[in-house]
């Protein structure tokens, strides 16, 4: 809103300053402040409230040390992440463009299906929360929206350059001080299509439509039958990844932070015609504004990681682990860059894994071997993967800090894929 304001008392009264609400980069770095204080400031009034209203966390008895005095712990602190998220974004973003809209909507949606389940389990006393099902429906349902909204919306669209060999065109500038500067000319009609960028390979954009083109010479208009049950796949995958993997203080807020970092930098790139040629991915007009909201993100996760790492002051519960897993994927979806979740997500990857594994080997020698042999040959300790390491002895901060450490290697893993082709 604040964009609005102060572009009006720009353009009508040269106001001083208010210039600068032009510039993302501006905007951005005061998204990350305000989520930042959001977080600090407001986050303990917002605690002590849950406190006084006895809103704790019920611990299940896993066997693991240290896991029965967290009970009682307030929980439900994802309240703080979305609210540290929605306002800066509300106040520097254009709430207007398409995927800031998108974003909010993606936010508010996941993060109501977690306050859901956190409100059954605290409220109701019920410990198994909101029936899983259910879960799953309200995942499929924002991932239909999201990939609806990226078919049909018509301001979704991408740049293609034009150039001589290949229908591409370099402009040279007459001037002596730019004559050597090649500076890339994008089409002035921007396209509508699915394509979305492959890691590791040179000529890296895959359009969906062409997985089905094969079957008619008219098919590749039906190329969301792919990309809308991949975008449900990954908004499901990607934001339970987040909810297993808050399972021990600081690791889902800290792993989304810096998660949060890449994405933030891909959408700036993509955002600019420059940078975008230069490291060979899509022109995506307007996504630039995405890097307001990420900010706010990642101002939100380090604000909360301040009460949220061991000993934790609160947990973030289903209501900020949902939200921040699905915003994470929509937001990958957005950039088009979401082929490269594996890698980036890495850490959600392995949790989400190491928890299927567990219940397969599981059943696998259950049916082989018998239920007592199944009980005491398990694939891990005890899974998700965190557990795992916890029973193995390691403490917690120890493996919150080696989970990061992969993050970031991950992190710079995922920025090589945009060179190595």
């Amino acid at each position: 809103m604040l964009y609005y304001l102060f572009t009006y008392l720009h353009k009508a009264y040269s106001f001083p300053g208010a210039g600068l609400f032009n510039y993302i980069s501006f905007r951005a770095a005061f998204a990350l402040i305000a989520s930042l204080l959001i977080s600090l400031v407001f986050g303990k009034k917002i605690i002590d409230f849950i406190r006084k209203k006895q809103i704790g966390e019920t611990i299940r008895e896993l066997g693991l040390d240290g896991q029965a005095k967290k009970a009682g712990t307030p929980t439900m602190g994802g309240i703080i992440i979305i609210a540290a998220i929605l306002i800066p974004t509300l106040l520097f973003a254009k709430i207007f463009n398409i995927y800031i809209i998108l974003m909010l909507v993606s936010t508010i949606w996941l993060g109501g299906i977690g306050f859901l389940d956190d409100y059954i389990k605290v409220f109701k006393k019920n410990k198994e929360g909101l029936q899983g099902k259910f879960k799953i429906i309200g995942q499929v349902g924002i991932g239909i929206i999201v990939g609806c909204v990226f078919y049909f919306h018509p301001d979704i669209v991408i740049k293609e350059r034009l150039t001589h060999n290949n229908k591409q065109l370099w402009a040279i500038q007459n001037d002596t001080a730019q004559r050597k500067l090649k500076i890339p000319i994008y089409s002035n009609q921007p396209v509508k299509n699915l394509k979305t960028t492959i890691p590791f390979f040179k000529n890296n954009e895959l359009d969906y439509g062409k997985i089905v083109s094969w079957v008619c010479n008219d098919c590749q208009k039906w190329g969301w039958i792919i990309f809308i049950p991949l975008v449900i796949l990954i908004v499901t995958a990607v934001s339970n990844g987040a909810n297993i993997t808050d399972g021990i203080d600081g690791l889902a807020a800290g792993s989304s932070a810096i998660i949060g970092v890449v994405l933030g930098i891909l959408a700036y790139v993509s955002g600019n015609t420059i940078f975008a040629d230069y490291l060979n991915i899509m022109y995506i007009p307007n996504s630039g504004e995405l890097v307001v909201f990420i900010s706010a993100f990642i101002g939100a996760c380090v604000g909360f990681l301040w009460y949220n790492t061991f000993p934790a002051q609160v947990f973030m519960g289903d209501t900020g682990s949902l939200a921040i897993g699905g915003i994470i994927a929509v937001f990958a979806i957005a950039i088009r860059k979401e082929l490269l979740i594996p890698i980036l997500c890495g850490i959600f990857l392995v949790e989400n894994v190491s928890v299927i594994l567990q219940v397969y080997y599981f059943k696998y020698q259950k049916k082989k071997r018998g239920l007592e042999y199944a009980q005491t040959h398990r694939l891990f300790k005890m899974a998700p993967l965190h557990h795992h390491y916890q029973k193995s002895g390691f403490h917690e901060s120890k493996i919150v800090m080696r989970f990061f450490i992969i993050g970031i290697m991950l992190a710079v893993l995922t920025f090589v894929t945009l060179k190595i082709r």
